[in-house]
């Protein structure tokens, strides 16, 4: 009988650029006889190791592994699909069960699943709740539908006591004020960014570019000195401020990929052009992650400032978005869209996106998750700046610092 895979003790290489064991994939060992049952078992993949500088990986379709210093982060889908516990480790069946992938769960740090077509056993989300690792489950448009994780690990009275006292002292028109200029400034910094090497070849899209930068960055200006000192009345102001922003902001990305698709104007909520769907269902996996984040800085997602309350609406998590939205999203979109990565079907069944265009967005997401940007003097994960910039919401509510600071895109 062959013996089932265990864990590889072998270090990791030296040369590797994670701080987190890397990782490998090992080979599937053949088909056995359980001596129990005398029933054949299915071969099992383990995922151990990966090579040293390898980040991410596709392991089959609709299942994929990304690497990162704080572990993994699994991302599922597929009808038929199965989550399970057995031992110290995470089962992961795809389909019929012919294949099956086990992670030990010491190395996971979140696992995305899709809400369709998957079963998920107790034993699992319970084992994953005790050990710190978040379960995230999103929609076919990739907006999420439920996080499971540990109540213990976001136990936090006095700052969200904080949070809704925010809304009459200040600091909630404040925070609102500074994530709206921030949203504005990192769109205007990626148009930048996507056209800084055509000035010469392309003088007239940069130039138009530029024009549109330019009033993006006036708008800004007006955000950050409006005379408000109330959040109710400034809110109406500054989302129109922003309206204006994006309407040069969205001309500007359609003149940019006018070549690889058509995208006449930006629509949420049921739009049926293939950009627009990319661009939507990016924004769901983006909700996903900062939903997580605005839960472990034990702040309320539902409580926001700059977006309006209602029952059902995330308003904080929606909040905080607004600064990754260009930097994560719509430059992932783009330069997918510009290198050929994602190309729009020349048939498109009813709306949405087909199963391999969503694996493909997210493959890019995920590495633009785990790639490195600079922020407060030292080089962050974008996962890990989410998280950072969650955590200080927390603290400018509480008092903690004087001063919210946006994420900027550098570009």
């Amino acid at each position: 009988m062959t013996p089932e895979p265990v864990l590889n003790s072998q270090p990791a290489s030296e040369s590797s650029a994670f701080s987190a064991p890397s990782l490998e994939l090992l080979s599937p060992v053949p088909r056995q006889i359980n001596l129990y049952t005398g029933e054949e078992e299915l071969p099992s993949f383990m995922l151990d190791f990966f090579p040293a500088g390898v980040q991410e990986r596709v392991l089959e379709e609709g299942l994929t592994v990304v690497q990162s210093p704080e572990g993994l982060t699994v991302s599922l889908s597929g009808f038929g699909g199965y989550v399970g516990k057995k031992s110290e480790r995470l089962v992961l069946k795809k389909k019929d069960g012919k294949a099956v992938w086990q992670i030990p769960f010491d190395h996971l740090h979140e696992l995305q699943l899709a809400a369709a077509g998957l079963s998920v056993s107790v034993d699992a989300v319970a084992a994953l709740a005790d050990r710190g690792v978040r379960v995230s489950i999103v929609g076919y448009d990739g907006r999420p539908v439920a996080q499971m994780a540990s109540p213990m690990l976001t136990a936090s009275v006095q700052t969200r006591r904080a949070q809704l006292d925010a809304l009459e002292n200040g600091r909630g028109l404040l925070l609102a004020r500074a994530i709206a200029a921030g949203k504005v400034l990192n769109q205007a910094r990626l148009l930048k960014y996507c056209v800084k090497n055509i000035r010469q070849t392309e003088p007239e899209m940069y130039q138009a570019i530029q024009e549109k930068v330019s009033t993006m960055l006036r708008v800004r200006r007006d955000i950050l000195h409006g005379p408000w000192s109330n959040l109710e009345k400034a809110r109406a102001m500054i989302m129109g401020l922003e309206g204006h922003a994006a309407k040069a902001y969205w001309a500007g990305v359609s003149q940019l990929i006018e070549k690889q698709a058509e995208f006449t104007h930006r629509a949420h909520r049921g739009a049926g052009d293939f950009v627009n769907s990319l661009l939507n269902y990016g924004y769901g996996v983006l909700y996903s992650q900062v939903w997580g984040a605005i839960q472990n800085a034990g702040l309320e997602p539902f409580a926001g400032y700059l977006h309006t309350d209602r029952p059902g609406k995330p308003s904080l998590v929606l909040d905080l978005t607004e600064e990754f939205r260009a930097p994560v999203v719509d430059r992932t979109v783009i330069a997918a869209l510009r290198l050929g990565q994602l190309r729009a079907p020349e048939e498109r069944n009813g709306k949405g996106l087909n199963a391999d265009t969503r694996a493909i967005l997210v493959d890019r997401l995920l590495r633009r998750l785990e790639s490195r940007e600079r922020w407060k003097g030292a080089e962050y994960q974008v996962r890990s700046i989410v998280q950072m910039q969650a955590r200080q919401v927390a603290s400018f509510l509480t008092g903690r610092v004087a001063r919210y600071q946006p994420f900027r895109f550098k570009w």
